[in-house]
């Protein structure tokens, strides 16, 4: 049975600012993941040293390697020893623009926060962030919630690079987007991994 948590809290999160040292971005994409309900969660199989902080207590940063070189974030948002999160996609800068511009270096400003590695990185979001309390004002990275979306502004489809059942749009059509937004990043389907000859 699925926990309701990841999916309130995407849509929560959908709208809502997230600041990090000097750039504060408005969040308008978002993925949710389910934990051991989840086949395209880090947590599927059981607690490991690495998703130890999406078990809770929620309202904390879950970071993460991709592809070894990018940093990625999530909120955690299950009940305590149950986890699950929400990851952080895309969003719009709002406060502190010229420093996400230097961050970023890229021609549109669209693209600032475009993509869940864009979007750590207008923020200097880095790994060692893994744990923080998002609600905690002395907190480098913040979430500050603000007035909730109406459903019909909201859209929903396929996560993004989720391979094996996870990735399947029709059981898991865990991406929400605010429908129309410049900055929510483009679909990309998962590509199949080959296996090294031998």
């Amino acid at each position: 049975m699925r926990t309701t948590e990841p999916f309130a809290t995407a849509h929560r999160l959908l709208g809502a600012h997230l600041i990090g040292r000097g750039v504060t971005v408005r969040i308008t994409e978002v993925e949710a993941y389910d934990g051991a309900n989840d086949p395209g969660s880090h947590a599927f199989r059981g607690r490991t040293p690495r998703n130890e902080i999406m078990f809770g207590p929620a309202g904390h940063l879950y970071c993460y390697f991709s592809y070894g070189m990018h940093t990625c974030c999530n909120y955690v948002c299950g009940p305590d020893g149950r986890a699950a999160a929400v990851l952080l996609r895309a969003g719009e800068a709002l406060d502190g623009v010229e420093l996400a511009r230097e961050r970023r270096n890229v021609a549109a400003d669209r693209n600032l926060a475009r993509g869940p590695a864009c979007l750590t990185q207008a923020l200097g979001i880095e790994l060692g962030d893994n744990g923080t309390a998002l609600h905690d004002d002395a907190s480098p990275v913040r979430v500050e919630w603000c007035v909730l979306l109406p459903e019909k502004s909201i859209r929903s489809g396929p996560r993004v690079g989720v391979s094996g059942p996870g990735g399947d749009g029709a059981s898991y059509p865990w991406r929400f987007w605010i429908d129309g937004d410049p900055t929510v990043s483009a679909y990309r389907a998962a590509k199949p991994r080959r296996r090294a000859s031998s």
